[in-house]
């Protein structure tokens, strides 16, 4: 997003908007996860993240029509990888923020519980 302050036209907020449903679930996270290692074949893939190959190949889809993935093709085997890095940076923010968040809620029990023994 913007600096604060600064409106996005209808359209910039429906791109943002499928944006972070491309990052809103966890399959596609594991794999652009496990893509953040380097390049990788669809069978990799679904022995990282435990999901089907079906479900895996679904999400790839996503992930290329929303081109955060790329793919190679090497003869019969195809590759992936993350076409855009800098999603990295926006999970980065948002699990340090979740990180944050987490520490406030477990400083606010910790005091909590020291008032409930005095």
């Amino acid at each position: 997003m913007p600096k604060r302050g600064k409106l996005l036209n209808e359209e910039t907020l429906v791109l943002v908007a499928e944006r972070f449903r491309m990052l809103g679930d966890p399959v596609r996270l594991r794999l652009l996860q496990s893509l953040a290692e380097g390049e990788k074949s669809v069978t990799a893939l679904v022995e990282e993240s435990g999901a089907t190959q079906a479900n895996v190949s679904k999400h790839l889809q996503h992930l290329l029509r929303a081109g955060l993935a790329s793919r190679r093709k090497d003869g019969l085997h195809v590759y992936y990888q993350v076409a855009d890095p800098s999603v990295f940076d926006l999970c980065d923010a948002v699990c340090g923020s979740l990180t944050e968040q987490r520490a406030r809620e477990l400083s606010a029990l910790r005091r909590s519980a020291r008032t409930v023994r005095r």
